[in-house]
């Protein structure tokens, strides 16, 4: 398996951590051990999880956590007027916060490849028009915090 392969799958199992911490109200601790310990590189019930990059998967987790004060309002900036983070559903809430932890912190990631990531992510468990919220949100975000990083690439 590849690196790629292997940080698409740690983004994957982040976003369900993240997920998980928000309905549950679960720790970082807890979920990272969880994920760490049962999920990632597993097969459950037939479901084959793969292998993550576990550091990857621990920093966008770590990071989301430590940087939500700055991460929720750069998100309610970006989400149409009317329509603040809070009231977006658990998954979609999960994926932009990943999503704009790399962007914002991540500047070794180019931004394409995040917004990218994230709509991939977004395609497994929400329709086109969600993802293509996401996709929008991120594109709007990166602009802001990496715009001339957008137009080198």
């Amino acid at each position: 398996m590849s690196r790629a392969q292997k940080r698409s799958a740690a983004r994957l199992a982040s976003v369900q951590a993240l997920y998980q911490m928000d309905i549950r109200g679960s720790s970082v601790v807890e979920v990272l051990a969880e994920f760490e310990n049962h999920w990632i590189g597993q097969e459950i019930e037939g479901v084959e999880y793969s292998p993550a990059e576990e550091g990857f998967f621990r920093d966008i987790v770590g990071g989301v956590v430590r940087e939500q004060r700055t991460i929720d309002p750069k998100v309610d900036q970006a989400l149409a007027d009317g329509w603040p983070l809070k009231r977006v559903d658990a998954i979609m809430r999960a994926i932009l916060r990943a999503g704009v932890y790399e962007l914002s912190y991540r500047r070794d990631i180019p931004p394409k490849v995040t917004i990218s990531e994230y709509v991939n992510v977004a395609h497994a468990f929400l329709d086109r028009d969600e993802a293509g919220m996401v996709n929008a949100v991120l594109d709007k975000i990166a602009k802001a915090e990496r715009g001339d990083h957008l137009q080198a690439s």
